[in-house]
């Protein structure tokens, strides 16, 4: 059962719930990874040597906030906003940016999750109910960390000539790397803690932010993942329509609904257990999406990117000569994995601007926030099948 924990407030990470992310997804295992190679499709690389050390994070410190208000019946807004969307994201029904502002990624969350318990798709009562029981707290004060002289570099070229010349492409801010972190964006923070404050940031400065399970940058090595016995049977759809990547146990559990034009349509209400998560995506340009079934080839954390104008322009790959390898990190434009799909160049990736998932296009892949992006090998594993329809 998901619940808050309290007793975790002076660890090094205060989860939202009693346990951790990885215990809230059936079988979720921590495997071993195969060591780093040349990839097919898109990107190849990664960023190997990196040892994996302890990390010494500073406290998350969850904030009191004042009593509820929004009726249980309807789309919450302010603090009950905020822990709905963070309860939604914790428990793998990613509800888009964390902002207190519920839109349409957060409805089609809360449709996944009541559609997994049983209950009817436009129900608010039943998750409104579970999200105010595992967050009481919905706001946390959260130290910048020293670690961030590593992943912030505010002189990154803009030219993609000039960042194949980099070695690691950064965050351009200290902003743009909290904000990533605690799975928000910068105009949150700076309307919560102050414009000035956030354009002044430094290591050591407290700011509140979500009281979510940070996405640790610093904890990424350029592993690549192996197949594994139950994950690489799991299914993935992406609805290119509704922008949204569900994934599902190996047989989905087929759900008994009306034909349309039926005169009476009785809506389900049978708990769906094979749905395991889903996530707001943003699909490629329609000239170039790969509709059909594929499998999944690859999965490595912190790609490099080729770069290849021919490519983005047409779908049509260009000589190695006429290329640029565009080095790993958070701004790199697959973001800080890459899944690539056994259609060459096609792959589920990560974004440097999950504030775009849902609106701009991108060239031909599927686009997810980077802090959603990273949890899908412990979703899904090489040998999966993603089905883009």
């Amino acid at each position: 059962m998901l619940r808050a924990s309290l007793f975790l407030i002076f660890s090094a990470v205060i989860p939202v719930f009693g346990q951790s992310q990885t215990a809230q997804v059936p079988n979720r295992q921590v495997l071993k990874a195969l060591p780093l190679g040349e990839d097919e499709g898109a990107v190849a690389g990664g960023m190997p040597g990196n040892p994996v050390k302890p990390l010494a994070s500073p406290p998350v410190v969850p904030i009191k906030v004042s009593a509820l208000t929004s009726p249980l019946e309807k789309k919450p807004a302010g603090d009950d906003a905020l822990r709905l969307q963070i309860f939604l994201d914790q428990s793998c029904f990613g509800p888009g940016i964390i902002d207190s502002r519920p839109g349409h990624f957060t409805e089609l969350a809360v449709e996944s999750w009541n559609e997994v318990h049983g209950y009817p798709q436009d129900d608010w009562v039943a998750v409104n109910t579970a999200a105010r029981k595992a967050v009481p707290n919905p706001l946390a004060v959260a130290v910048v960390p020293d670690v961030v002289k590593d992943w912030v570099n505010p002189d990154l070229p803009t030219k993609v000539t000039l960042q194949a010349k980099v070695k690691k492409m950064s965050y351009r801010s200290i902003s743009k790397f909290m904000a990533e972190r605690y799975h928000c964006d910068e105009t949150w923070l700076a309307t919560v803690n102050g414009a000035k404050k956030m354009e002044n940031l430094k290591a050591r400065d407290s700011i509140t932010v979500p009281n979510i399970e940070p996405f640790y940058i610093e904890k990424l090595t350029g592993i690549r993942y192996a197949a594994d016995p139950a994950l690489s049977q799991r299914h993935v759809v992406v609805d290119t329509k509704l922008n949204q990547a569900r994934i599902f146990e190996a047989a989905p559990t087929a759900l008994v609904v009306a034909e349309p034009g039926a005169e009476e349509i009785t809506p389900t209400t049978r708990a769906n257990r094979g749905l395991i998560a889903s996530f707001p995506i943003t699909p490629g340009q329609p000239k170039f999406i790969k509709y059909g079934t594929w499998e999944l080839r690859t999965m490595v954390q912190l790609p490099n990117w080729r770069f290849d104008q021919q490519l983005l322009d047409t779908g049509k790959r260009s000589g190695d000569s006429e290329t640029l390898n565009i080095p790993p990190g958070p701004n790199n434009p697959v973001g800080v994995i890459w899944n690539g799909l056994s259609k060459p160049g096609i792959g589920m990736h990560g974004t440097p601007n999950p504030e775009t998932i849902g609106r701009a296009r991108s060239h031909g892949c599927i686009r997810l926030a980077n802090w959603d992006a990273i949890r899908l090998p412990d979703l899904i594993r090489p040998g999966a099948t993603v089905e883009i329809r």
